[in-house]
């Protein structure tokens, strides 16, 4: 197959797991054939359905992807909602602080991974600040944080606790306080 056949076919998000493996395989060393393939894996997940696109190939996928050298297909491994556990521990530590943002933001990193990304680059906080999944005390600790965005995306956090979100109401900018508004009444509404 050449190159330019790959890349238009990996342009449809509906292209069979297994033909997008099959790519990989015989590209797996050109960055931007590699590129499409973790874009088109992308396209396949969904943060609101975590089951969707799930199968034993993307993950097989996903960690051979985590050794590229390209910094972006390191970062789509790093978002994606299949990459295994290990894969994001590895992750963590990479030396792109995006990748590790990247990481921060993913639900299924576990908390321990999380709070040890606390100390981390602005741009890696502000990724653990809108995970559901980051530790509550973290939370508390970033509901202090002096940026604007990271403040904003805790004020949206579904996992905020009401305690964060009353905090945040009186926060001295006004999108922040409103998201923290907003979110106080939908959990509110759902606790109803």
């Amino acid at each position: 197959m050449k190159k330019e056949d790959a890349i238009d076919l990996l342009s449809n998000k509906d292209l069979a797991i297994a033909t997008v493996e099959k790519i990989y395989n015989q590209f797996e060393t050109d960055n931007e054939v590699v590129g499409q393939v973790t874009m088109n894996l992308s396209l396949k997940t969904s943060v609101y359905d975590l089951n969707k696109g799930k199968s034993e190939i993307m993950e097989n996928m996903l960690v051979r992807i985590a050794e590229a050298d390209d910094m972006g297909s390191r970062w789509a491994v790093a978002k994606n909602p299949h990459t295994p556990v290990s894969i994001l521990e590895k992750l963590a530590k990479d030396k792109v602080n995006l990748v590790r943002a990247l990481v921060a933001t993913n639900p299924k990193t576990p908390s321990k991974v999380l709070a040890s990304l606390f100390s981390d680059e602005k741009i890696v906080r502000d990724g653990l600040s809108g995970n559901p999944s980051t530790p509550v005390k973290t939370l508390k600790i970033l509901s202090g944080d002096k940026d604007k965005l990271v403040r904003m995306r805790l004020a949206e956090n579904p996992s905020s606790t009401n305690e964060i979100l009353n905090k945040l109401l009186e926060d001295e900018d006004q999108d922040v306080a409103k998201a923290s508004e907003v979110n106080l009444k939908k959990k509110n509404t759902l606790e109803a």
